[in-house]
């Protein structure tokens, strides 16, 4: 039936597609994984722990400490933010960011009691633990939007996320770090807001997830690398203001807790967790059966600004172009995951959930070559559960770590990345 023209616009018309749905749509793959490790996180560390015989749940005890601080910001103590039982040594964003968790606790009548004998099942799991499995999967998101700005067909994105998925059990699930997660997730997207000469965006994205896990900062001197000369001064301010205004808040409440936990980094090489590591003799001894982990990444910085340098001089006379071709873009985040490794391989103390910031972002660079990224998906998920052995020796767990981690940069390395890392002018690109 041919309808006549006069009368087509007297028809209703169909409701246009609300935003929301079109982003849901578009980012299904990373929601459905971050669902499923909600469901399997849960379900694992409740009712899995007693089908295994264990009488108390398996929940991460460092997210316990985490939302003591939390509990404190949300009451405007910043005075009590690191200081005991809290063992934070991050940024105060660590703790912000579960804030909304904690005053939804607080308003349903529970507590932050930790897990004792008395108390096996503590029930603000039951909020707190599907709250920061989801918040993790911020990074998931963050990569999915990478494959697709360089054109991954669905199947590469499904992988993906569903690899990005099994990567943050450790992260996530086992030791309940969102923090890590939050940070990596909004360094990748500050990454993709650069590649399409979104300097401001970039400038602010990144700056907030230093101020939830200052370890980006690693990455964050790749980006500085390849940032053009005029536009530098605007991006360090931006980059610089959360992370201050936080910390700089704290240390006004509490000078002594705040420098002595941000500055020594203590951490505990015979926790039954942690792994010792070559340099574990090497570090300073800061009391209480905990050594300074602040010597060795202090080494990781330098050899991350090393890497920088040689990427500024490849970089050299391109640093102006406005949009980044894929190779460009997947050139900055072989970089950047090469940054993050250094940490690794200079720790003094090694925890299995330490390696998932560079096997995320590693899987990303990865996932412009289906090949590469099955292969990178399987070296992955492997040395995500391989981490948790409970190797206690300082050669053993780090020697195979490390080689881990090379397997998984010599993947996610491009052949020719050299030769398609030109990035290209706004202008060129509009014709």
């Amino acid at each position: 039936m041919v309808i006549d023209p006069a009368r087509r616009r007297h028809l209703p018309r169909s409701a246009p597609t609300p935003i929301w749905t079109l982003c849901l749509i578009n980012r299904k793959f990373p929601l459905l994984a971050m669902l499923a490790l909600v469901l399997v996180g849960m379900l694992t560390t409740t009712w899995g722990a007693h089908l295994i015989g264990q009488h108390a749940w398996s929940v991460p005890h460092d997210l316990w400490r985490t939302l003591v601080a939390a509990d404190r910001v949300r009451q405007l103590d910043l005075g009590g933010l690191y200081t005991p039982p809290t063992q934070l040594v991050t940024f105060p964003g660590a703790a912000l960011i579960l804030v909304p968790i904690v005053a939804v606790i607080d308003g349903t009548g529970g507590n932050l009691a930790f897990q004792t004998a008395q108390n096996p099942e503590p029930a603000a799991w039951l909020l707190a633990g599907p709250y920061e499995i989801a918040l993790s999967g911020v990074a998931l998101f963050a990569a999915d939007a990478i494959a697709e700005r360089w054109g991954a067909d669905g199947r590469a994105r499904a992988l993906l996320a569903g690899a990005g998925a099994v990567a943050l059990w450790n992260v996530a699930v086992r030791f309940g770090h969102p923090e890590d997660a939050v940070a990596v997730g909004l360094l990748l997207y500050g990454i993709l807001a650069l590649s399409n000469d979104r300097v401001t965006k970039s400038a602010w994205l990144i700056g907030a997830g230093v101020a939830a896990q200052p370890l980006i900062l690693l990455g964050w001197l790749v980006v500085l690398a390849v940032l053009p000369a005029r536009k530098m001064p605007g991006f360090l301010v931006r980059t610089a203001i959360p992370g201050v205004v936080v910390l700089g808040a704290a240390a006004l409440a509490n000078w002594g807790a705040t420098s002595r936990a941000v500055t020594s980094q203590p951490n505990w090489p015979t926790s039954h967790s942690n792994h010792s590591t070559p340099w574990t003799w090497l570090a300073p001894d800061v009391g209480g059966g905990a050594v300074s982990a602040g010597p060795g990444r202090i080494v990781a910085i330098l050899l991350a600004l090393v890497c920088a340098v040689v990427l500024e001089r490849r970089w050299r006379g391109q640093r102006n172009c406005s949009i980044w071709t894929e190779g460009a873009l997947q050139q900055v985040l072989w970089c950047v995951a090469l940054a993050l490794a250094l940490r690794c391989v200079f720790e003094s103390v090694m925890v299995s959930y330490y390696l998932w910031p560079v096997l995320a972002v590693a899987l990303v660079a990865s996932s412009i070559r289906w090949s590469r990224l099955v292969a990178g998906s399987v070296t992955a998920s492997g040395l995500t559960f391989l981490a948790q052995a409970a190797w206690h020796g300082p050669w053993l767990w780090w020697g195979a770590m490390v080689a881990g981690l090379g397997l998984m940069m010599a993947l996610a390395r491009q052949p020719g990345m050299n030769e398609t890392q030109r990035p290209v002018s706004s202008r060129s690109r509009r014709r």
